[in-house]
């Protein structure tokens, strides 16, 4: 899901009014329903992005869909309602997010590995990240079995790739040099 210009330029509008009205917490809990509603349920992906459905249709069934939001992200679905955007709630709701974590000084850290995480190496992961990052870390955990083994860990723009993947591809360069 790419994050257009227009989804940040709403998300910026959307925190700034739920700052002001003291509801940051409870609008940025609406985000995340609405992201994750939205990620496990393709019908509802495809019905937002179809440019065939009406948006009063759209704005009906998100109503109905999120009853219990605050006022703040109504009036989101109102204003994309206005401009025929509804195809970009999704990216709207991820990027508020990410802006309200970059508020509150929380930062993702996105680790890859071979198989789940326990609780064991999400701890072990959480004090490796502690000697990096003076920031409070959230962990994003990706499988990938094409790693094989190891971890890789990415906080903002820095990697630590730790993978055994990574291991056998520099091995595999020092014997072809």
């Amino acid at each position: 899901m790419g994050m257009s210009r227009a989804a940040i330029r709403y998300a910026k509008a959307i925190l700034e009014t739920a700052v002001a009205s003291g509801k940051a917490n409870q609008v940025n809990e609406d985000m995340k329903s609405i992201v994750s509603a939205v990620s496990s349920s393709a019908d509802l992906h495809e019905f937002l992005s179809s440019p065939i459905i009406a948006s009063d249709l759209k704005m009906n069934a998100l109503t109905e869909v999120f009853a219990s939001v605050q006022t703040e992200t109504q009036s989101l679905f109102r204003l994309l309602q206005e401009n025929k955007r509804f195809e970009i709630l999704p990216a709207v709701a991820a990027q508020f997010n990410v802006l309200f974590d970059q508020m509150n000084g929380v930062e993702t850290a996105t680790v890859t590995t071979a198989i789940p995480m326990d609780a064991d190496l999400e701890a072990k992961v959480l004090a490796k990240v502690a000697t990096i990052s003076d920031k409070k870390i959230t962990i994003k955990n990706i499988v990938d079995p094409a790693i094989i083994g190891g971890f890789i860990l990415r906080i903002g723009d820095k990697q630590y790739n730790a993978s055994v993947a990574n291991r056998l591809q520099e091995l595999k360069r020092e014997f072809s040099n």
